[in-house]
């Protein structure tokens, strides 16, 4: 439950202001200020992302800006060009025309009268990402950011590949991209100039899909603001945030171990959301750490942020498999540094489907596997952002398709921190191939809870830019790394490898069926283990480190016509057809405040039949309305992809109405060749 505290002053509200780029562009900006620095200037913090400011991030924004305004800042909440109201198109993320434009909104603020000139930079995702990006660039004045589920390698660790496998989140991405890209600029801001800039934004704003899988290998275009080419680039004050049923973990721990400059860690419990407003829970005062972050870097306050724990982490408990928690388990835990000297690795040789001792003697003998396609039905979302509950469900019926390795029950308490790996003896039947790798948690009644897991392109074996395809038959070693985690196992309790060919919906699947062999005695499973409390002591509970959330008011919406989620996996044992559905239906809501009324739907479908490779497809659809008076205007999006052995085929569809008067179809047929994926 947000707390809504008295705040130290009191806050001005700037609805809208227009803010000039150097090419003449306008971009559109709601800035929230202390009512006294009209007299006494105090420092700016700037978030700038794609989802519309007036409405669709309005109430998010109403709760974190005006609190942090009301601690002594400016905070200024921008649209980029060619959203909300901004002018211009936005065509893909991150280009190098956003970061100019970022710098230009810095360069703007710091000259503002009210503004000291010392700035940060915050945001979850999209706004995680560019501050990165722009903290990259040094601009005059940058002297911290809070970075919030982003990443600092854009290619391994983001919604498109993972492992140099292809992820079905990158059309669902690029799906919800091309809805939000075909939402109208606001008439009551733009005036009548809101039909030639909507129209602009319909015929320029492109299938982003499609660039992406231009790039299947980490290229110079993946490259291209991914901070890991040069940490050193980096020199203001980072906070990285996560959670771990987040996509964006692993950043938070390389950002740690890589930067050169004051840099801090946090990952709770929370999916793809906001610390103060995490799910699952328990959700913290977040905005008060912000506050202290900010008052630390911009107004020089000794308040000793940087002489505590360098990374708090949520050390979860054991839980049954469901696909969404209100909350996780679990106790803080701090570490001083990363990697941590707390932190031993500990390797367990891979034998016949079990787990040896760290040091036993191991035969070597050849296991083989060829997954179903059905393995990863369960597997959720790679990121839990669009449509919950989209967490792994129970694994035994994908472990039934796997190779399987366990450990015996544990007998004293066992805790992982970091991130795990698997090193593999294998060979393959298939120039192309890709293996999927799952560590769970199983309890004594059988029920397996997935804590982590990692994806290969095994053509990806010596590095995503320079894929090979593999020889079959060959023997190669590689390892697997897992997704960083935190998770304590209790006596009785076993700890389970899954090794599967494919993971299909989660990643596309290679172009043939691959058979899989993995040799012991060469393989192994290697974890972070963290010192546990002796057999039998209960885990000593740090001094909690963070308060209750707090936050401003959010503005006051009203939910006109309710929504509707769903998640169905659906399977046709006569065709052999089978389906993953998911639905996000937000229903419509009003903004009281400007009296607008918005509707948003999402829906995907996966589907394939029996093991058929060439069957797989995905298809995804999203409708949008906007309603004022007599002004309405919806939208329709249809994106669909599929494959062959050698190519990637992408059909996809926009409509456009104004009332019932249809005023723009665009539509698109392509096809893209396979690069060793």
């Amino acid at each position: 439950m947000l707390t809504v505290p008295t705040l130290p002053y009191a806050v001005r509200e700037e609805e809208h202001i227009w803010i000039p780029m150097a090419d003449g562009t306008r971009l559109a900006a709601r800035v929230w200020r202390p009512v006294h620095s009209d007299l006494e200037a105090v420092p700016g913090i700037v978030e700038i992302i794609p989802y519309r400011q007036r409405d669709l991030t309005s109430r998010r924004d109403s709760i974190h800006h005006p609190y942090i305004a009301g601690h002594g800042y400016a905070c200024m909440r921008v649209d980029l060009r060619g959203s909300g109201e901004s002018e211009g198109v936005l065509t893909d993320e991150y280009l190098e025309e956003e970061l100019s434009d970022a710098e230009d909104v810095l360069g703007w603020l710091a000259k503002q009268p009210w503004c000291t000139g010392r700035m940060g930079m915050m945001g979850i995702s999209w706004g995680g990402f560019n501050a990165l990006q722009v903290a990259a660039r040094r601009p005059q004045g940058l002297d911290a950011i809070v970075t919030v589920s982003s990443t600092d390698d854009r290619y391994t660790d983001d919604v498109h590949y993972m492992g140099g496998c292809l992820l079905s989140d990158n059309l669902s991405w690029a799906s919800t991209m091309f809805a939000y890209n075909s939402c109208p600029p606001d008439p009551a801001v733009v005036g009548e100039r809101w039909r030639d800039l909507w129209l602009q934004r319909l015929k320029r704003s492109g299938l982003w899909l499609e660039e992406w899988l231009l790039h299947q290998r980490r290229d110079e275009y993946w490259r291209h603001g991914s901070i890991c080419e040069d940490y050193s680039a980096v020199q203001c004050a980072v906070l990285a945030v996560s959670g771990w049923a987040d996509g964006y973990t692993n950043a938070v721990f390389r950002m740690l171990e890589n930067l050169s400059a004051p840099c801090k860690g946090l990952v709770g419990p929370w999916g793809h959301k906001y610390p103060h407003m995490g799910e699952p829970g328990p959700a913290i005062g977040f905005l008060q750490e912000v506050v202290r972050w900010w008052d630390r870097w911009l107004k020089d306050v000794d308040n000793d942020v940087m002489n505590e724990q360098k990374l708090w982490i949520w050390m979860q408990e054991t839980v049954p498999p469901f696909t969404a928690y209100e909350e996780r388990p679990g106790r803080w835990v701090g570490e001083p540094s990363w990697p941590s000297p707390n932190i031993r690795q500990v390797v367990y040789p891979l034998q016949r489907h079990r787990i040896g001792h760290p040091g036993e003697a191991t035969e070597s003998e050849e296991l083989t596997v060829e997954s179903p396609l059905s393995v990863g039905q369960y597997a959720g979302k790679w990121c839990s952002y669009n449509a919950p509950p989209d967490l792994p469900y129970d694994q035994r019926e994908e472990d039934g398709g796997s190779l399987v390795f366990d450990t015996g029950e544990m007998t004293e308490r066992c805790e992982i921190l970091g991130s795990p790996a698997v090193e593999l003896d294998f060979a393959v039947t298939r120039p192309v191939a890709m293996v999927a790798v799952r560590l769970s948690d199983v309890a004594p009644d059988g029920q397996a809870t997935r804590i982590s897991y990692g994806l290969l392109n095994l053509t990806h074996r010596t590095g995503h830019d320079t894929p090979e395809p593999l020889v079959p038959g060959r023997r190669y070693r590689v390892t697997v790394h897992l997704n960083a985690m935190a998770q304590a196992l209790p006596p009785g309790h076993r700890l389970r490898v899954a090794i599967s060919t494919s993971y299909w919906p989660l990643a596309w699947p290679p172009p043939e069926p691959v058979r899989l062999s993995v040799f012991t005695g060469t393989s192994n499973l290697v974890l972070p283990i963290r010192p546990a409390p002796e057999s039998g002591e209960e885990p000593e509970e740090p001094e909690e480190p963070f308060g209750p959330p707090e936050g401003a008011e959010p503005i006051p919406v009203t939910r006109i016509e309710g929504g509707d989620e769903r998640w169905t996996v659906s399977r046709d044992l006569v065709e052999y057809r089978s389906a993953l559905e998911v639905v996000k239906d937000l229903g419509a809501v009003r903004f009281d405040d400007i009296d607008l009324t918005v509707t948003r739907r999402a829906y995907e479908r996966y589907s394939w039949v029996g093991n058929d490779v060439g069957s797989v497809s995905g298809e995804t659809e999203w409708r949008i309305g906007f309603k004022r008076g007599d002004w309405e205007i919806s939208t329709y999006t249809r994106t669909v992809l599929t494959s062959t052995a050698d190519e990637f085929h992408l059909r996809a569809e926009l409509d456009a109405y104004e009332g019932e008067k249809r005023v723009v179809s665009y539509n698109w047929d392509d096809s893209v060749p396979r690069d060793l994926v």
